[in-house]
């Protein structure tokens, strides 16, 4: 059974998962989505229009007209791995266009795959679609292409990410994502809710709420009322709760106004879950990172939000290594931990990317030395998560299936975040469940990670 060890990417999406036939004559697009959750969506809102337009979506190189590669540009290895894929791409298929946050720095991309079609930057949908008839002129067929009221999602049917934003206002020093994808642009409420109802009517359990900075959405729109709903994230978390699905918020910075979200969660409006990227915990770390939430007390924020609470789950993100990090910066990180207990933690070794602010800094950390902190903060991290799953065995909870095979229906609980976060496992009498069931279950086992569970 698959199990979530942690990753030196905990931003990454679930892999894009395509399965629409093709009727006989029809024009195919492939598809590789890489990077984060946004860029996942920002993949199914281009297939939307493509399908649209006539396209079938094809699910492998072979069988493909055209492929569109959507990268990350978010670390340099993340920029190796989009370059790869790009070259993949171009060996097994040949016409390939560039898209995503990497699209951002075309000559870096042409300069070592010049024989791409076309590069656009992200979420550029429209140049996407010149891109796409240029290589391959349409041919819809008015009769049967219509569009499918969902849209083409690359999830699984039972849930779906929401994004309620694009860009940033931030400025940290190691991240060039404000650079990439722009300032803080929010969507209406009512855009959002419109969507969240089409998705939950078309059979969606769960909603997950990404952006790059959720917890300063609407600001942009000065928190503008339309159509009934205001655009602030507490009123959007409030409006999508009384869909009846799972709504689950990523990306939440940790502003004083965060405390307005936990009743709702102490409610039973939206899921007990915060994902909160602290990235580090020493004053001197924060204050070079240029992290908004420099001078937050977190720890009491923490302490806030678990008495209004007491079952929310707590899931973040740090960077260790980062130029300049002393033994003893480091040190107040793996304390803070200690006294923060957070329940999913994900690590990022630093690395510079080309453009960050960061790299101009001086005693960058040598690689041997991220390593041994990493091992250490993540030693830390697991004993805690071994911890407290230990303290759910004998809980009786609700869980959603994501995958049913023949050794265990794989499912997760309010706790667990798609891939990013661990698993709860039915390993006996699961024969009748299928994906997107939501059933009761009474945990009897834990490891470091998962959990294990039978149905009452």
């Amino acid at each position: 059974m698959p199990q979530n060890p942690p990753s030196l990417r905990p931003d990454l999406a679930p892999r894009a998962r395509i399965n629409e036939p093709a009727r006989d004559g029809q024009l195919r697009i492939g598809m590789v989505s890489l990077g984060c959750p946004k860029a996942l969506v920002d993949s199914e809102r281009i297939l939307t229009r493509l399908r649209a337009e006539g396209y079938a979506i094809s699910p492998d190189y072979t069988g493909a007209d055209a492929v569109i590669v959507n990268t990350c540009g978010f670390l340099d290895s993340a920029k190796a791995e989009s370059l790869d894929a790009i070259g993949e791409a171009l060996r097994e298929n040949g016409r390939v266009i560039v898209t995503g946050c990497l699209g951002a720095e075309p000559d870096y991309i042409r300069e070592h795959h010049p024989q791409i079609l076309a590069v656009t930057g992200p979420h550029q949908y429209e140049q996407v679609l010149d891109a796409v008839h240029m290589a391959v002129p349409p041919s819809p067929d008015p009769y049967i292409d219509l569009l499918p009221a969902s849209g083409v999602t690359l999830t699984p049917r039972h849930y779906s990410y929401l994004k309620i934003s694009e860009g940033c206002n931030h400025a940290c020093k190691f991240c060039i994502i404000p650079d990439m994808r722009g300032r803080l642009a929010s969507r209406p409420a009512h855009a959002v809710m419109r969507e969240a109802e089409k998705l939950v009517e078309a059979g969606v359990k769960e909603l997950l709420v990404i952006s790059q900075d959720t917890s300063a959405y609407g600001l942009d729109l000065k928190y503008a009322t339309e159509k009934g709903h205001r655009a602030h994230i507490t009123d959007l978390a409030r409006d999508l709760g009384s869909l009846g699905a799972w709504v689950r918020l990523h990306y939440v910075y940790p502003y004083p106004h965060v405390r307005d979200l936990i009743p709702l969660m102490a409610d039973g409006l939206i899921l007990p879950y915060l994902d909160i990227p602290f990235q580090h915990a020493h004053p001197d770390t924060l204050k070079r990172m240029a992290r908004p939430a420099a001078g937050a007390k977190t720890l009491d924020e923490i302490a806030a939000w678990r008495d209004i609470c007491p079952d929310i789950t707590l899931r973040s993100t740090f960077i260790v290594g980062y130029p300049g990090e002393t033994e003893a910066e480091f040190q107040t990180l793996l304390d803070w931990l200690d006294q923060a207990q957070l329940d999913r933690v994900g690590c990022f070794q630093y690395e510079n990317v080309a453009g960050a602010r960061s790299n101009a800094l001086p005693d960058h950390v040598p690689e041997d030395v991220k390593q041994d902190r990493w091992d250490r903060f993540m030693a830390k991290a697991q004993s805690i998560s071994e911890a407290k799953l230990a303290a759910k065995v004998g809980k009786v909870m609700d869980v959603i299936v994501d995958e049913v095979d023949e050794d265990a229906a794989t499912c997760r609980t309010m706790a667990d975040a798609p891939e990013i976060d661990g698993n709860l496992f039915i390993d006996e009498g699961f024969e009748g469940l299928k994906a997107g069931d939501i059933v009761t279950v009474e945990v009897d086992e834990a490891g470091e990670y998962d959990l294990w569970g039978k149905m009452v």
